[in-house]
């Protein structure tokens, strides 16, 4: 699961990026609203934590805008902001949920466990697409069209969540590393094109009628082939 973690203080940042870290969680971190903002458009995160008070946009005008422009991702307000009227403000702006600081470690966890639950891309251990069945806990790939199974590297599992997620749309290379590798990481696009050729070869490993499609100058689509 990746997050989204807006927060200008930087002893702040850095431990609630190292808990979530600790977690297994990839965390990107963003110091300001404006970048908050551009990253949340991306649509490559499962849940924010927005810190309210940020330079260039605050968290509630980051929410705001990114539910105008259609980002659904879960949001929870981490904020020092404790009155009624400022969590009432967080919530109207597009939040899903509240924390004032300071807090305990085990609510904040516990509050994004709950935000992930709603995420519909971890509503189920099992997705589907085609004959293809990607049980995302097991790191298991399946087809049923052949009866064969094959045990996914984290990288292609990951490259398969994020397709089947998004099937039927061109996946940029940009979104791609930025969803796999996130957006702190020195990640080439050749990296893509190297696991997109690992992911394949378990598709065609299985025997899917589901393929990879390179679209010439664009990204890949995920589609069954005789679509």
């Amino acid at each position: 699961m990746r997050i989204l973690l807006a927060e200008d203080e930087k002893r702040m940042a850095a431990a609630v990026a190292a808990l979530l870290r600790q977690e297994k969680y990839d965390v990107d971190h963003m110091a300001d609203g404006a970048s908050a903002l551009e990253a949340l458009e991306s649509g490559i995160y499962d849940l924010a934590v927005l810190d309210v008070m940020m330079p260039e946009l605050n968290g509630y005008e980051v929410a705001r805008r990114a539910r105008a422009r259609g980002v659904k991702t879960p949001i929870l307000m981490l904020t020092a902001k404790s009155q009624l009227d400022d969590k009432v403000e967080g919530l109207d702006s597009g939040a899903d949920d509240y924390l004032t600081k300071p807090f305990q470690t085990k609510e904040l966890l516990a509050r994004l466990r709950a935000l992930g639950r709603r995420s519909a891309s971890f509503q189920d251990e099992s997705l589907h697409y085609g004959d293809l069945t990607l049980d995302t806990q097991k790191a298991m790939l399946s087809c049923d069209t052949s009866g064969q199974s094959v045990r996914l590297g984290e990288k292609e599992l990951r490259i398969l969540e994020y397709m089947f997620a998004n099937r039927g749309q061109i996946m940029t290379r940009e979104q791609l590393a930025v969803k796999i590798w996130g957006f702190e990481n020195e990640a080439e696009y050749n990296n893509v094109e190297v696991y997109m050729s690992f992911t394949r070869k378990k598709l065609a490993f299985v025997g899917s009628a589901v393929e990879i499609k390179a679209v010439r100058g664009l990204g890949y689509e995920l589609r069954e082939k005789h679509v």
